[in-house]
């Protein structure tokens, strides 16, 4: 029974998501995206789902880093929890994937409620 690859679930692509570019989520967007690990990590992922000890070994960093920066790309809804596997050693780890929603940042002049609710639509069922 061990090791295990365990079921994994690396899901379908999704429903495109809009972000305005001062909005929140957009903030944590970038934000999970601004460390060169982190898009390491996130270009790894979607060549094949790991655990953080297989990300690590990857991108030669520290577990530990490697689970500060998917903390915040599973925030930023970049990453997801895909399932589990077992270590050699009979431990359950972790699995992640990408979640492969595609999405868009708009950056302009929206400051009318109106208008940044129309983009978004506008954009949203153009992507659908």
């Amino acid at each position: 029974m061990l090791p295990s690859d365990g079921d994994v679930d690396v899901g379908g692509e999704g429903s495109p998501r809009v972000h305005l570019f001062d909005d929140e989520e957009t903030e944590e967007l970038i934000g999970s995206l601004s460390c060169a690990t982190a898009r390491e990590i996130l270009s790894s992922l979607h060549e094949s789902p790991a655990t953080a000890a297989e990300l690590a070994d990857s991108v030669d960093t520290s577990i530990q880093n490697v689970r500060h920066h998917l903390g915040n790309l599973e925030d930023a809804e970049l990453v997801q929890l895909a399932g589990t596997r077992y270590s050699e050693k009979g431990r359950e780890m972790k699995v992640y994937a990408p979640t492969d929603d595609p999405f868009v940042v708009c950056v302009g002049g929206l400051d009318d409620d109106g208008a940044r609710e129309g983009i978004v639509d506008a954009i949203e069922s153009f992507l659908e």
